[in-house]
């Protein structure tokens, strides 16, 4: 029990304080520690840096799944990465339901699986529209048939081969599809007190939405824990020199086919004479037998050639580069 002070002492303290003698905050009496509760049970093992790093992560992935699944799916796509949080897995795997859709993915070489829980509203849509549909979905949900899984297979390998990008600046993937389970039973990765973490992903094909759910036990990813921060990822992302974005520009520059076409000659005719023109007709071009062609790349007149043949074939050999500065 504290001291109870007399009048004369509080007295003789007052004026003590009045006067300046005595600092207020040396008296003041210390603020109480805040406790947290914290649960054994359920670990915190993934800091908010690193769930806000996977978002990043994601929404660089979602941006991937924007551009490339339109080529196969005909249909536009729409992608938006909604949370990320940490759980057990026993809570993500008690709020699935049947029929469900998980994507079982090696994550190699990291060890373990994650999981890609994509909404059957999105599977039906998907098959509709691989079997030449609108891309509409069931009112009724019903199970998946073997071949509607193998048609899914495909599609969901897609996605899978998308996830190397996006994981670069963190580390060097090979993703793989094992197999599609559509009971949830079946597809117990890690113990149900393992700790995750849910990325949530909206995708909208054409008018119908869903959503993926991206489940990565800690114990996959452990090794690379440290590196799942956005100062490390930005700073590895800015390491990459400009010389290696101009090489892969380049090659895939390379790759792309233009059309080329050597023109003959040019002439003018009336409408009457084009209209009336017969097999065995011939028609007078304004250049020379001994002159050179002209070679359009596209549209752009690139080269000066002379005709010939090769093998049983129309050719012609280049003579001269057109520059611009010609």
């Amino acid at each position: 029990m504290s001291e109870v002070l007399s009048q004369n002492e509080i007295d003789d303290l007052l004026k003590a304080l009045s006067s300046g003698e005595l600092d207020v905050e040396e008296y003041t009496a210390p603020k109480e520690k805040q406790i947290k509760d914290y649960d054994f049970s359920r670990p915190s093992k993934f800091s908010r840096e690193h769930l806000r790093t996977l978002e990043i992560i994601f929404e660089n992935y979602g941006r991937l799944l924007y551009t490339n699944l339109p080529a196969y799916l005909r249909k536009t796509v729409q992608v938006e990465v909604m949370s990320s949080e940490a759980v057990i897995y026993s809570e993500f795997a008690n709020a699935l339901s049947n029929p469900v859709l998980l994507g079982v993915i090696d994550f190699a070489p990291l060890q373990g699986n994650i999981i890609m829980e994509i909404a059957p509203s999105l599977g039906y849509a998907i098959i509709d529209r691989m079997l030449g549909g609108s891309g509409q979905t069931l009112d009724k949900q019903r199970d998946f048939s073997e071949i509607e899984v193998m048609i899914l297979e495909n599609v969901v390998s897609i996605c899978v081969d998308l996830l190397i990008e996006p994981w670069q600046n963190v580390v060097e993937v090979a993703p793989r599809l094992e197999r599609i389970e559509t009971n949830s039973q079946f597809a117990q990765i890690v113990s149900p007190s393992e700790m995750i973490a849910i990325i949530t992903i909206s995708m909208t094909i054409g008018d119908v939405e869903g959503l993926i759910h991206v489940c990565i036990p800690f114990m996959t990813i452990e090794p690379v824990i440290d590196k799942l921060n956005t100062k490390y990822w930005y700073a590895n992302m800015q390491a990459k020199s400009e010389a290696e974005y101009d090489d892969q520009i380049e090659i895939l520059i390379s790759k792309v086919k233009v059309p080329v076409k050597a023109v003959l000659g040019n002439s003018t005719i009336s409408v009457g004479d084009f209209a009336n023109l017969q097999k065995g007709d011939i028609i007078k071009l304004d250049s020379g037998i001994e002159e050179e062609l002209t070679v359009y790349v596209g549209n752009i007149s690139k080269f000066k050639a002379l005709p010939g043949s090769a093998d049983d074939n129309y050719a012609v050999r280049v003579t001269s580069i057109i520059r611009e500065e010609q």
